[in-house]
């Protein structure tokens, strides 16, 4: 008989390869090499470095005065947001502050009719506005001749762009209505805000009179002082309270600042107000 013969056929198909088996241990055994190898060469630095834990003492203290630094600025950068929300930085009138240095002055620019006309004469506040004509009432009409021709306060403000104002006006009280002086008076300031919106603006209230004026009262001044005071407030500028530097025992003008035959301000009222705008600033 004829035997069968068996046909084997190989395939041509790769044996699969064995798979990987996760070991735990093995993983273990990597980080603990990883850490190890760490350690030594921090070690190794450290030997060979002798101020190597100071700088790292060094860096956290910076890092610590830095956070200390950026809180700082952070309460700065909400008073500069308050300020831009229309809230000022302290309350009508300012009160008294540390003294500035007298030079602060040469910065300022001052707004005055015939009140303090002589400012720059007897103080260091040299960059002065003003004119015989200037009042309350006509502060945003009147015209004076400058070196920049003749134009009004608030043109001669915009080419001047002071960082710190200081105004002056009244000299018309008992003479003009005190709803003109109040309405020009506001137009100015919201101007002058309006278009100078980083500088320092301050409103010194009127000083008072001798009751032998037959012109004008404390009573008057009172009330025209107490609306400059509404002005400020309702504006975003400063107010400081030169009535009071300038007020003696009774209520009146103090003697010794007003000329007895001319009935203007003394020398020693410029210094006094010098003196007062220094020590009531923000």
């Amino acid at each position: 008989m004829t035997k069968n013969k068996s046909i084997r056929r190989i395939s041509n198909k790769k044996r699969g390869r064995p798979k990987v088996r996760f070991s735990i241990w093995g993983l273990l055994l990597i980080f603990v090499l990883s850490f190890t190898t760490c350690f030594i060469l921090y070690m190794v630095a450290a030997n060979y470095k002798d101020d190597f834990f100071s700088e790292e003492f060094d860096k956290v203290v910076i890092e610590e005065k830095s956070g200390k630094s950026s809180s700082e600025k952070n309460k700065n950068d909400e008073a500069e947001k308050s300020e831009q929300d229309g809230s000022l930085a302290a309350t009508n009138p300012i009160s008294q502050s540390d003294a500035k240095d007298a030079s602060y002055l040469e910065g300022c620019c001052m707004i005055t009719d015939t009140t303090l006309q002589d400012m720059a004469k007897y103080t260091g506040l040299k960059d002065i506005i003003s004119s015989p004509d200037l009042g309350a009432s006509n502060c945003t009409s009147a015209t004076i001749e400058s070196s920049y021709g003749v134009k009004t306060v608030y043109e001669i403000a915009q080419i001047k762009k002071p960082e710190t104002v200081y105004i002056m006006l009244g000299n018309d009280i008992g003479t003009a209505k005190v709803d003109d002086m109040i309405s020009s008076y506001t137009e100015l300031i919201k101007n002058l805000r309006g278009y100078l919106p980083n500088s320092d603006i301050y409103i010194m209230q009127y000083p008072p009179v001798r009751d032998d004026d037959p012109s004008v009262s404390n009573s008057n001044v009172n009330e025209f002082n107490t609306k400059l005071l509404t002005i400020a407030n309702t504006n975003n500028v400063y107010c400081i309270d030169t009535n009071t530097a300038l007020k003696g025992v009774d209520g009146n003008l103090s003697d010794e600042f007003r000329d007895s035959e001319t009935g203007v301000l003394t020398e020693s009222a410029y210094k006094t107000i010098a003196d007062y705008i220094l020590c009531h600033t923000v």
